[in-house]
Parts: structure tokens; C-alpha cells; sequence
């Protein structure tokens, strides 16, 4: 199974689709009751039904007539274009609000707005029509938020290593992940059950060169929604209108004007929809509107060469300032990222990039270490007895146990759930052995206060030992050998040590 497909069908992480939007989704591809049952779910959504009405009577559509009912709506847009508002107002109220401080949701779906707004003006502009532009605008960067949910601290580093690289957001992800947000999002959509049209235009839409022939025109308006949406929600903005009119210009031959105007018109149209996804409707000024003003700005200025000279002076030194306190939080984040949240101790991550080094280094000079994994015995009756709370204070005094009785060049780490490693470097079989019986014993002596009640807990261990010149080539069958010597000690009885024989 790939990377991501253990995230699309087996990590319990990943956002379900929504109930109401999996109803809409069936509902439309009954050709014979479609008109009928759509109107049926969205009306039975009071909520739902307010914002698809006033979407529908926005200057985004400019309807002839007022729309009082969404039977109503229907007839007059038609179901595909009601049928991907309601699954864009469903799934961006879902998907929301998860996060915490690391993550802007709000920035997220504020931009996604405006690609989505985008899409649909461009697709006008060069004549694409489909119905599902919007959704497709709307959804592009879903796998952004689908990495961000299952592997946060991941995401988080890559967003750190995009604000100091100048390497695509996709090449970090792929570093990272193994795969990058544009797979993802169009497999979750896949599996969602989400139509081929949506789901496979996404795939390609930050990709260059050979495009598929059917897709062309979508990834085409994907591309450049994205670009409109980053010019008004990044930075560098002259750079991306370039690319902006060079894509319309030569290959769409549009007017140099008339693209100037779609991108003034993005802003204003995002102004009056932020609203209806209950996004703060912070004000967006069209594009040439904040050229002008800074051209007047500039105008204002009228500096001596003194002023000029103190002023420069004063920005180099707060240039200075801003450059230290960026270092210094950006050190506080690695280690952040290092290091597991709940007990201090590297996480998986740190884990397996450092058990790559070790490997390394003793293949290279020919030289030994032991791998200690164990698990917590019967935690889940822990955290069904006595707390999730209680089950946290086992975990961290546990781990500040061991950590206390292992060596300083010893790397220990949370691996995942209840579980933990230890690399012990220039270590062999025997004094791996003494180090994993004595820290077995040790948590097995413990006793462990937790909301005013004493808890004893025990942990099965598994131990292997690399040697140079023996059966084990590659740093996966050494991490299997222990895991296989742990699942020994815990199908034996627990509370035991259990050797890898190599």
C-alpha cells in the first residue's frame, strides 16, 4: 500500500466526508430524481438553505429575478452548479477550526474562496465551460489541510522550510511526505466520491510541462486561480500577474486589459461571498487600486540625502533586530519539531532520520549498535480506568524515567502511541541486553501518582543488534527485528525482553 493510500483508507485522522454531502453526491447521480432529492437535502439544512439563497441572488450570478425557494435556484442554475455550492459550503464549514495556532484555517479557506471565485471568471474569459469549476477552485489545496490533520508537526515543517527556501511548496512536501498536497487532495476526493472531472484536474495543477489532453483548459484555470488568489493572499504579487498574463496573453490571446480587469473583479466579487462562508470579511482591494495608492505614496516622499541616509540606518539596524528574533524563534521551532509534544522526547520524525545516521556511520566504519523498542503494557485499561489525563502522566513519567537511565549520546523517542525506541550507539548484543532488562525493571518498580491515585504500569521490550557483516542490509530490517522481538515479548506474556536472533 502507498504512502497515500495509508492515509486515504487506513489513518483514522483523516476528516470522514460529511453526512450531507455524501447524500448530495448520491443524489445527483440518479439522473431520474436528481432535481428533487437536492432540493429535498439542502432544504432540510435551514442553514444551508439562507447561504445557497443568497449565493444565488449575489452579483456573482446576476439573476434576472430574485430566488425565493432552492427548487427555484435549481431550475434556473441547474443542478450540477447548486449541487458544488452545497458541497463547498458543507465541506469548508467541516473542515475548519481543527487546527491550532500553527495552522491559519481562516487564511486557508479565505484563499481558497478566491481561487474558487477565480476559476469560475477565468473559465468564462477563455470560454471553458464547466459546471464544476467553482468546486474544483474551492477544493484545489484540499490536501494542504488533509496533511496539516494527520502529520502536523510534519506540515509545519514544511511550511517553515518554505518561508527560507525558495524550493515549491510541492518538492517540500514530497520530502517530507513522499507525495505532495496535489495527490493527496485528488485521492481523498476520489475516494469521497467526488467525479473525474474534479478529482484528476487537481492532480496536475501545479505541475509543468505534458499535461493530460481532456484536462488541459481545467489545470489550465486551476493554475491561474491559484496565482489571482496568492496576489491578493501572498506575497511577491508583480511576479505572479506576469505569470498571470503570459499564460492568458499567449496561449488564451486575452487582452492585457481585459486581464488587468479579472483580476480587480476577483476582489470584488470575494468581498461579498467571504461573507456567505462565514469568513472574516476583511476588505480586499482590487489590485490596481493598491498600485495606485502606493504610487502616491511614493509621490509624498520627498527626502534629502541625510534623511535618506539616517533612515537607511535606522531600517538596517531593525533589519538586524528582526533577522536575531527570527533566528531565535526558528531555533525554538526545529526543536519543537524535534521533539514530541507530550513528553518531551523526540518524536518519529527525529526518529528515523537519526537511525538513518547510525546505520550509516556503522556500515561506513564497520562498527555495531542495539535497537530497543518497547510498548506499554494494557494502556488502554489505563486510560479506560483511570483517564486519557492520568494515561498522559504514565506516558511522561515513563519517559522521563528512561530517559534519566540511558546514556547521553542515547537517542530516545516516542514512536507512536504508547510505544518508544532507544538507538544505543557502539553498543553490542550483551550490553544492549543490560540496558533494556534495567529500564524493564525499573518502569516495573515505578510508581506513578495521577489524579490522587497510584498507578503501576509495565512495558514489553524488544532488543536487535546490528553487526557489520551480518544478515541484516538495510536500516528497515533492523527496525523490523526489534518490532518483531517486542511483539515476541508481548505475545509471550508481557512485562519480558525479547532478542532478535541475527
Amino acid at each position: 500500500m502507498s504512502a497515500i493510500q495509508k492515509i486515504v483508507k487506513g489513518n483514522a485522522k483523516l476528516p470522514s466526508m460529511p453526512a450531507v454531502a455524501i447524500r448530495i453526491l448520491e443524489a445527483v447521480k440518479k439522473d431520474d430524481s436528481s432535481f428533487d432529492e437536492l432540493a429535498k437535502i439542502i432544504s432540510s439544512d435551514p442553514a444551508l438553505t439562507v447561504r445557497m439563497l443568497k449565493i444565488a441572488n449575489s452579483s456573482f450570478y446576476t439573476l434576472p429575478q430574485k430566488v425565493v425557494t432552492i427548487e427555484k435556484a435549481i431550475a434556473i442554475l441547474g443542478v450540477n452548479t447548486l449541487k458544488n455550492i452545497a458541497l463547498s459550503f458543507v465541506i469548508s464549514k467541516e473542515l475548519r477550526g481543527l487546527g491550532d495556532d500553527a495552522f491559519d484555517f481562516n487564511l486557508f479557506w479565505k484563499r481558497a474562496v478566491t481561487a474558487a471565485i477565480a476559476a469560475d471568471l477565468i473559465a468564462k474569459l477563455i470560454n471553458h465551460k464547466s459546471d464544476d469549476v467553482f468546486v474544483s477552485g474551492l477544493l484545489q489545496d484540499i490536501g494542504v489541510v488533509m496533511m496539516y490533520l494527520t502529520r502536523a508537526e510534519d506540515y509545519i515543517s514544511v511550511i517553515d522550510e518554505k518561508k527560507t527556501s525558495d524550493s515549491s511548496l510541492e518538492s517540500i512536501e514530497k520530502g517530507i511526505y513522499g507525495f505532495d498536497h496535489q495527490e493527496l487532495g485528488s485521492e481523498v476526493l476520489k475516494t469521497w466520491g467526488f467525479p473525474e472531472n474534479i478529482y484528476e484536474p487537481i492532480r496536475y495543477h501545479h505541475k509543468e510541462g505534458k499535461l493530460p489532453v481532456e484536462y488541459e483548459k481545467s489545470v489550465h484555470t486551476l493554475f491561474l486561480s491559484d496565482r489571482i488568489s496568492a496576489v491578493y493572499h501572498g506575497s511577491n504579487s508583480i511576479k505572479k500577474i506576469s505569470v498571470i498574463k503570459e499564460i492568458l496573453g499567449a496561449k488564451y490571446e486575452i487582452d492585457e486589459g481585459d486581464i488587468e480587469n479579472l483580476i480587480d473583479h476577483v476582489a470584488k466579487e470575494s468581498i461579498e461571498i467571504f461573507s456567505m462562508f462565514e469568513i472574516d470579511s476583511e476588505k480586499m482591494k482590487p489590485y490596481s487600486q493598491i498600485l495606485q495608492e502606493a504610487n502616491e505614496e511614493l509621490g509624498k516622499l520627498n527626502l534629502s540625502n541625510e534623511q535618506l541616509i539616517v533612515q537607511l540606518k535606522e531600517e538596517k539596524e531593525l533589519s538586524a533586530n528582526l533577522a536575531r528574533d527570527l533566528r531565535e524563534k526558528n531555533n525554538k521551532l526545529r526543536e519543537m519539531a524535534l521533539k514530541d509534544g507530550l513528553t518531551g522526547l523526540y518524536n518519529h520524525k527525529y526518529f528515523q532520520n537519526a537511525l538513518d545516521e547510525e546505520f550509516t556511520r556503522a556500515v561506513r566504519y564497520r562498527r555495531w549498535f542495539s535497537l530497543v523498542m518497547f510498548d506499554l503494557d494494557h494502556f488502554k485499561k489505563v486510560n479506560d480506568s483511570y483517564g486519557h489525563r492520568a494515561g498522559d502522566v504514565v506516558l511522561q513519567k515513563i519517559s522521563a524515567l528512561v530517559q534519566k537511565m540511558v546514556r547521553e549520546n542515547d537517542i530516545v523517542a516516542r514512536y507512536g502511541g504508547e510505544e518508544f525506541t532507544i538507538i544505543l550507539p557502539e553498543t553490542d548484543l550483551k550490553g544492549g541486553a543490560v540496558i533494556a532488562e534495567r529500564i524493564r525493571k525499573a518502569v516495573e518498580e515505578l510508581e506513578i501518582s495521577a489524579d490522587n491515585v497510584k498507578i503501576k504500569a509495565t512495558i514489553s521490550v524488544g532488543l536487535a543488534t546490528f553487526v557489520t557483516g551480518g544478515k541484516v542490509t538495510r536500516k528497515v530490517e533492523i527496525l523490523d527485528a526489534a518490532d518483531a522481538a517486542l511483539y515476541n515479548a508481548k505475545n509471550s506474556g508481557r512485562n519480558k525482553l525479547s532478542i532478535a536472533k541475527l
